[in-house]
C-alpha cells in the first residue's frame, strides 16, 4: 500500500543553506507569517484562484528562504516547517484553482515534506489530501485514491476527529472518480461519525475552521450527483445552498453547477436550465478554472434536452462552452 513517503519530491528542496546569510529568526517571524498564512486562507473564501495565485507565491517563495537562510533554533526551525506546511497547502489549492496542476503538484509535495519534517502528521494528511483531489479531478483517479488512502493510514490514532472526517471525505471523493461506489458511501458514513465526535476530545488545527456538517452535506450530496442518485443529491443540495454564505460566490457557483446536473438527471430538464443560467451568471467574473470547467459539464449534460425550449437557448446563447 502506498504511503505518504511515496510522493514526496526528490531531493530537499527545503534543505537550510551551508552558509546562511540571512538574519536571526525568532518567534515573532513564525506568528507573523502564521497571521499572514492565515489572511491568505481567508481571502481564498471568496477571491478565486487566478486573483490570487501572484501574492500566494510570492509569500511562499519568502518563506521557505527565511527557512533556508535564516539562522534559527530547532523549535523556531520546526514551527516555520509547518508554517511553509500550511501555506503550501492553501498555495497550492489557489493554484489548482487557477488550472495550473503542475504548479499544485509541486507545491502541496514541497509541503508534505516540510509538514513531515515538522513531524506534524495532521497537517501532512491535510495537504496530501488536497492533492489527492486534485488527482481526482485531473483524470488520475486511480492516483487519487492510494493517494487519499495514504492521507488516512499515515494519520495515526490520534488525529483530530474533524481531520480524519476531511481525510475520509478525500476517500470518498476519490472512490466516487472512480467509480466506485460502495467504498464512497462507506467513507461518507465514517466521515460523519468523525465528525460528530468533535467535541469530545483533541483540538482541531485552527485552518480546518471552514469544516463543518454543512460541507459534509455538500460533499455528500456532490457523491450521489456523481453517482447518478438525483433524489437524494438533489434535496441535499436546495438544503444546503439554501443557508450557503452568498458571498462565497465560487463556492455558490460551484455546488449550484452539481444542482443542475442533478436536476438533469433527475429529467428536470428547465429547471436545471434555470440553475445553469445562475452558474453561469455567478461564474463570469471569477477567475477560477474549476468553475469553468463545471460550466462546461453542465452545458455538455443538457445537450440530451435540445427539444426542452429553455435548454436550446440556453446552449444557443452559449455555444462556446
Amino acid at each position: 500500500m502506498p504511503t505518504l513517503s511515496d510522493f514526496l519530491p526528490e531531493g530537499d528542496p527545503l534543505r537550510p543553506l551551508k552558509a546562511r546569510t540571512g538574519s536571526r529568526v525568532g518567534m515573532g517571524a513564525v506568528d507573523a507569517l502564521r497571521q499572514r498564512v492565515h489572511g491568505l486562507r481567508l481571502a481564498d473564501d471568496v477571491l478565486a484562484g487566478g486573483d490570487l495565485i501572484r501574492p500566494a507565491l510570492r509569500e511562499l517563495r519568502s518563506a521557505v528562504r527565511l527557512y533556508r537562510e535564516g539562522t534559527h533554533t530547532s523549535e523556531v526551525g520546526r514551527q516555520l516547517l509547518r508554517q511553509i506546511g500550511e501555506l503550501a497547502q492553501i498555495a497550492g489549492w489557489i493554484a489548482s484553482d487557477a488550472g495550473r496542476h503542475e504548479e499544485a503538484e509541486r507545491i502541496y509535495r514541497l509541503g508534505i515534506s516540510a509538514a513531515r519534517q515538522a513531524e506534524d502528521r495532521t497537517l501532512a494528511g491535510n495537504i496530501a489530501g488536497s492533492l489527492a483531489y486534485q488527482f481526482s479531478n485531473t483524470g488520475r483517479e486511480a492516483q487519487g485514491v492510494a493517494l487519499a488512502r495514504a492521507a488516512l493510514s499515515d494519520c495515526g490514532p490520534d488525529v483530530p476527529p474533524k481531520a480524519r472526517a476531511l481525510y475520509l471525505d478525500r476517500v470518498a471523493w476519490a472512490h466516487t472518480q472512480a467509480g466506485e461506489a460502495q467504498p464512497a458511501m462507506r467513507a461518507l458514513g465514517e466521515a460523519s461519525e468523525a465528525l460528530a465526535q468533535d467535541s469530545e476530545g483533541l483540538e482541531s488545527p485552527a485552518y480546518l475552521y471552514w469544516l463543518d456538517a454543512g460541507e459534509l452535506r455538500v460533499m455528500e450530496s456532490r457523491v450521489y450527483t456523481e453517482l447518478r442518485r438525483p433524489l437524494r443529491a438533489v434535496p441535499l443540495l436546495r438544503e444546503v445552498l439554501g443557508q450557503y454564505d452568498a458571498t462565497r460566490v465560487r463556492e455558490m457557483a460551484l455546488y449550484l453547477s452539481w444542482l443542475a446536473v442533478a436536476l438533469a438527471d433527475a429529467n428536470e430538464p428547465e429547471e436545471a436550465a434555470e440553475v445553469t443560467g445562475r452558474v453561469i451568471t455567478l461564474s463570469s467574473d471569477i477567475a477560477s478554472e474549476r468553475t469553468a470547467q463545471r460550466v462546461r459539464v453542465i452545458l455538455r449534460r443538457l445537450q440530451g434536452y435540445m427539444d426542452v425550449p429553455d435548454v436550446a437557448a440556453l446552449l444557443a446563447e452559449h455555444p462556446a462552452a
